[in-house]
């Protein structure tokens, strides 16, 4: 026995006592679903939509009163589909009139008595599925009638092909291509004043545009070469014949389509420039049906098979259009036809395919109708939308992904139940960007940026990928938001929310993070390496081509004599003592680096006298690390002696350090002209040596 399909209910009410009394009065007739305020309501609306039949609803609640939904089911349109009755203690009449004002069917009052309360229910749904059903039969009925006129115009212009000799797809052809080019020329401008009837009417009329060719000749019709000046003043006619048979009506003279249909015929093959026929018009004396129409009847001329011509491919057809070679066109046409050249391409290669889809889908149709015989097509149409709610309700928590939905108007985010219960978060979050409990989970900057990136969109290009952080129960975690912008069909557009999914990518931008890490930063000082410092120095001098720098390199005097009287574990503990006491000295901004075996580099930007600065790092660096005495031996290269060539500012602070070294060490010195020919301090650094050697024995020169 067939199982009849339950209503469902939508109780909003604060009191859970409340909810259960009525829950228990209609719920052996209906399915019943509850919420607790007005905000929960409405993530259940979001949610359910039309499936619901009823909503009961209490006025005063926590969070959202029932005023506060009923503002939002207006501004969604909910209120036009869904009936609403009142559930209140309060019995004021300002009350009882602006919930009336505000669209509610009905007004129960507590306490409930259940005769009252299940008569007014049933007669709420009763009247608002007949309603249902009186506009479903309507619109069947509307939808019938255009089948049916579509499908007689279609039979009588491939009659026209047929005669003719052309392909049956011409008229399909010239009538998708007059809607691309008017949709596209009514967001271009509002000269035509095109509306959506008015393009549709439009539409349907081109398939009429050489309907006056059943009245020649079918010799010249058909004829392979090219017509004689006779034969193509016979030709000429088709469009006062055509305009003639439609003029000549006895009935619908004043029909929209037959006015349009006149116009098509009579003048799609005049020309902008005034060289066409029968009459001669020139620019927009011609009506811009009749001026699209005829765009469109010359392109798929020329890309189809004719007796008389094989096809131009797309591109030389449009080029030859172009270069006014098949006569003058509308400029704004062209802009047109340009503008929409890969869709046109495309859209009429895969006609064929179209076709067959549309068959499988008429088939698919019927065997629906046959199963549902005592179904309208409006409510077919909710239980396909029924059916795939429920398959997105599905996948969404099979997937575990955070997914949302975000209107802007009413500002409101609704997230799948998986990703509330993750983020800690209620199903529907209204006005989300000032929002506690929001702001608390993701910091002001980046729900800003968010909806500053998604606010940059435009309808061709919607995607956005923003990487943010987010605090999870006290843990800070990276997430990736993929989303798509969703905007108005008018023009201009209006930006009015987005879908998307937040994806945990912290574990893998960690590794990300720990193998760049290793790749730029020294190991054991955690410092970055020469490689990776070399790179920084290069894109700060490149960004701030007036600056003055310094780039100063130093090294440990006798840490050989560490490595052998302590050990090697203890000099890599003075290297790490040493690289903390630099990253403690220098400001931020400031480069420093592990270069090899014991020698550091710093890079520095400076205004002035870059001396106080350099003496300051050189004295923090100079102590003792338990009994070991750390003094080190220092050259600088400021760009102004040495010039901005990372090669050569390496190379002249190296020469610097190697005078200190040949002086004495435990000092520093600033490159001049004489340190030209010294040798290098460094040169082993690569190769794992150290400076010390180099100079072990050297005397000299004092401190700069």
């Amino acid at each position: 026995m067939k199982q009849t399909r339950k209503e469902k209910i939508l109780i909003v009410d604060d009191s859970e006592l409340n909810r259960a009394i009525l829950a228990d009065m209609l719920g052996e007739e209906y399915d019943i679903v509850e919420a607790e305020n007005g905000l929960e309501g409405v993530g259940i609306l979001q949610k359910m939509g039309t499936e619901l039949s009823l909503v009961l609803l209490d006025i005063v609640m926590p969070e959202m009163d029932g005023f506060g939904m009923l503002d939002i089911m207006h501004q969604n349109h909910w209120i036009d589909d869904i009936p609403v009755i009142m559930i209140s203690a309060e019995s004021g009449s300002s009350h009882i009139e602006r919930a009336y004002e505000l669209g509610v069917t009905d007004f129960i009052a507590r306490p409930f008595d259940a005769l009252i309360v299940h008569r007014r229910v049933v007669n709420t749904i009763l009247l608002y599925a007949k309603q249902k059903k009186l506009v479903g039969m309507v619109a069947d009925q509307i939808y019938e009638k255009e089948r049916q006129g579509n499908l007689m115009i279609d039979i009588l212009s491939h009659i026209v092909e047929f005669r003719n000799g052309e392909s049956g797809l011409h008229v399909l052809h010239v009538r998708t291509l007059t809607e691309l080019l008017l949709h596209r020329l009514s967001q271009k401008t509002d000269r035509y004043s095109l509306t959506p009837a008015e393009i549709s009417i439009i539409t349907t009329a081109s398939s009429l545009h050489d309907i006056g060719k059943i009245a020649i000749d079918e010799n010249i019709l058909n004829k392979p070469g090219r017509l004689t000046d006779e034969e193509f003043a016979v030709m000429k006619t088709h469009t006062t014949v055509g305009a003639d048979m439609l003029e000549n009506l006895p009935i619908h003279q004043h029909d929209p389509l037959v006015k349009v249909a006149y116009q098509i015929c009579r003048w799609h093959h005049e020309r902008y420039d005034g060289r066409g026929y029968p009459d001669g018009l020139k620019g927009d004396d011609i009506p811009i049906s009749a001026q699209v129409v005829a765009l469109a009847d010359v392109y798929d001329a020329l890309t189809s098979v004719r007796v008389y011509k094989p096809p131009f491919p797309h591109d030389e057809a449009v080029q030859m259009i172009l270069d006014g070679k098949c006569g003058t066109f509308n400029p704004l046409l062209l802009e047109c036809l340009q503008e929409n050249s890969e869709i046109i391409r495309s859209g009429l290669a895969g006609s064929d395919s179209q076709t067959q889809r549309d068959q499988r889908e008429m088939r698919n149709i019927s065997q629906e109708m046959h199963r549902y015989e005592e179904l309208t097509a409006s409510e077919r149409t909710l239980q396909l939308l029924e059916h795939e709610r429920m398959k997105y309700s599905f996948f969404a928590a099979m997937t575990q992904e955070i997914q949302f939905e975000y209107t802007a108007s009413p500002a409101m985010v609704t997230i799948s139940a998986w990703g509330a219960e993750k983020l800690g978060l209620g199903e529907t979050v209204m006005d989300p960007l000032h929002n506690d409990d929001v702001l608390s989970l993701m910091a002001p900057e980046w729900t800003q940026g968010l909806s500053n990136a998604l606010h940059s969109t435009c309808p061709d290009q919607p995607v956005v990928t923003y990487d943010c952080q987010l605090n999870l129960n006290g843990e800070i975690r990276w997430f990736r938001i993929v989303a798509r912008a969703t905007w108005s069909a008018d023009e201009p557009a209006r930006y009015m929310g987005a879908i998307g999914k937040a994806i945990d990518i912290h574990d893998s931008r960690m590794k990300l993070h720990a193998l760049e890490q290793m790749a730029s930063h020294d190991t054991l000082t955690g410092l970055l390496n020469h490689a990776y410092a070399k790179k920084r120095i290069l894109e700060r001098i490149e960004s701030r081509p007036t600056g003055s720098f310094a780039l100063a390199i130093f090294d440990l005097d006798h840490f050989k004599s560490a490595n052998d009287t302590y050990g090697h574990s203890f000099g890599d503990h003075v290297l790490t003592y040493v690289a903390e006491k630099l990253r403690q000295s220098i400001r931020d901004g400031d480069i420093a680096a592990r270069v090899g075996g014991d020698e550091f580099l710093i890079f520095l930007e400076h205004k002035g006298d870059v001396e106080p600065v350099v003496s300051r790092i050189f004295e923090a660096l100079c102590g003792t690390y338990e009994d070991f005495t750390i003094s080190v031996s220092m050259g600088i290269a400021p760009t102004s002696t040495a010039g901005c060539d990372y090669e050569t500012l390496f190379h002249a602070a190296d020469q610097a350090l190697y005078t200190v070294k040949r002086g004495g060490r435990g000092q520093y010195r600033f490159y001049d002209e004489s340190m030209k020919q010294t040798l290098s301090a460094i040169s082993p650094i690569d190769s794992g040596g150290g400076a010390d050697t180099a100079s072990a024995d050297q005397k000299g020169e004092g401190q700069t």
